[in-house]
């Protein structure tokens, strides 16, 4: 098998067009990818494209058909919050294979306002709102109350992490908001699910964001090492069985299976990762992932966010780019948007962001139900 690169990157600003198609979003970040390395559509020999709320709608095709229909084999993934990064592992499986030489994947999302998840079934007695709520921001907040419970998390740490996130969105010209919010701000916004106020939720927007993947051979031949990102592992896991309350959702298991299983792929383990860009979907979501990608023990996440180690200029920069709380999250988009933050970083083109010295980066994205996809990058 070959070793498969990342040769062009790029994803828009996220904000909201509701003057756009989701095509067109999609067309337009597949564009800038195929700009950032000197490419062409017609150089492309498949496309895999990651998008849910049109799942059905065969976006992939309806790309190619703004930019280009070549004739390339099109697949669509869907895969819930983990639907761009998983579009972008089959695109690298496929290069490592030997299939193909050169592919693009695209992630593409319109989202709507208000909660995510909720509802059920139509028959018999509903359970949203009677037996607790499946709506994302109360399973998130019942994860952290969790680990409030086993670590003594607090209510201030997990605001912590809104404000570390939103000050670094102030450095990132594609993130949807580029605002400042201070500890007491974040501490007094609106209650939606305790301890998650309005600022500690991540931010529905429109985005997409695009990678063009390459075999070793081929970026040689095309002169394209020297801003090359080496995929070193690319992993994608599920929920064990265990003996559980299946009611209240595991947001825990999927990325620790995934985080080892990537670390053994990779050759590194935690120590050696320079920056993360991780799914905070919520802050109490970002304190979890600290012990569950093993750059902490569990008990030690809250003195993380509390000595600034995992802010930039810190031990290691979690969500520089703002994370999801501020940046945004369109589904279908944000796992390769993760890849472009850390690649911009270890091709040192960050700008006032950049994490100086960055060489192996981590992209972790999770979707309940469950899908955990992780990608170690590593400059070449």
């Amino acid at each position: 098998m070959t070793d498969a690169y990342i040769v062009g990157v790029d994803m828009i600003k996220f904000g909201r067009f509701p003057d756009k198609t989701v095509p067109q979003l999609g067309a337009q970040a597949a564009l800038m990818a195929l700009d950032d390395c000197g490419l062409k559509i017609q150089d492309m020999q498949a496309l895999y494209c990651g998008n849910l709320g049109q799942a059905s709608a065969m976006v992939g095709q309806r790309v190619l058909q703004e930019i280009g229909q070549t004739g390339i084999p099109v697949v669509n993934v869907a895969n819930a919050c983990a639907t761009g990064a998983t579009a972008f592992r089959e695109a690298w499986a496929s290069v490592k294979a030997g299939l193909y030489d050169v592919v693009i994947a695209v992630g593409v999302e319109q989202m709507g306002k208000g909660l995510l998840g909720g509802g059920g079934g139509k028959a018999g007695i509903p359970k949203e709102g009677l037996m607790g709520s499946g709506t994302m921001p109360a399973v998130f907040a019942e994860a952290g109350m969790e680990h409030a419970r086993h670590y003594g998390t607090t209510f201030e740490q997990f605001a912590k992490v809104s404000v570390k996130n939103h000050h670094h969105s102030t450095l990132n010209a594609k993130a949807m908001y580029q605002i400042e919010t201070p500890l007491e701000e974040v501490m007094n916004a609106e209650m939606i699910s305790y301890p998650n106020t309005k600022l500690m939720c991540s931010v529905n927007v429109d985005g997409s964001a695009a990678a063009v993947i390459c075999s070793e051979q081929k970026a040689r031949e095309l002169g394209l090492m020297s801003r090359a990102i080496k995929v070193r592992a690319s992993v994608l896991a599920s929920d064990p069985w265990q003996e559980r309350d299946l009611v209240m959702p595991d947001v825990n298991s999927c990325t620790q299976i995934a985080a080892q299983n990537a670390y053994e792929m990779a050759g590194v383990g935690p120590e050696d990762i320079d920056l993360i860009e991780l799914h905070d979907c919520f802050a109490t979501a970002e304190i979890l992932h600290y012990g569950n990608l093993g750059i902490c023990k569990q008990e030690d996440a809250g003195r993380m966010i509390d000595e600034g180690e995992v802010a930039l200029g810190g031990r290691i920069p979690v969500n520089v780019s703002g994370g999801l709380l501020s940046k945004g999250h369109p589904l279908g988009a944000t796992g390769i948007a993760n890849i472009y933050e850390v690649s911009t970083h270890l091709r040192n083109e960050a700008g006032a962001r950049q994490v100086q010295g960055a060489k192996i980066g981590l992209t972790h994205v999770i979707g309940l139900g469950s899908a955990c996809a992780i990608h170690v990058l590593e400059r070449a």
